[in-house]
């Protein structure tokens, strides 16, 4: 008998993942790390620019280039992908708690 999986029940848009969680929020987390990433690398950039000017740092050979796209970049990247990861699945997480559409009155 091809029985569906325990975890799985069709009728209430619940479909598990291999390990026990939502495809919902994987996949919401996977959007999470992207838009994170690039918010994050994109403060990163402003940041390090804004440490540049402010701790008038050398630019002999592009010393300050390197620093605001070796290290702020890629440190804002980091930051950013994990926070919009963990915020985007804990959002998933919570959508039965969160009011999208209103039930009808009469219900």
């Amino acid at each position: 008998m091809n029985l569906p999986p325990r975890d799985s029940d069709p009728s209430r848009g619940v479909v598990r993942a291999g390990w026990g969680l939502p495809m919902k929020v994987v996949l919401l987390a996977m959007l999470g790390l992207f838009l994170g990433a690039l918010g994050g690398a994109a403060l990163g950039i402003g940041a390090g620019l804004a440490w540049v000017e402010i701790a008038q740092t050398t630019s002999f050979e592009g010393y300050s280039g390197m620093l605001v796209f070796f290290t702020f970049m890629p440190l804002g990247a980091v930051i950013g992908g994990i926070g919009g990861a963990v915020l985007f699945a804990l959002l998933a997480l919570r959508d039965d708690a969160i009011a999208i559409e209103r039930e009808p009155a009469g219900k």
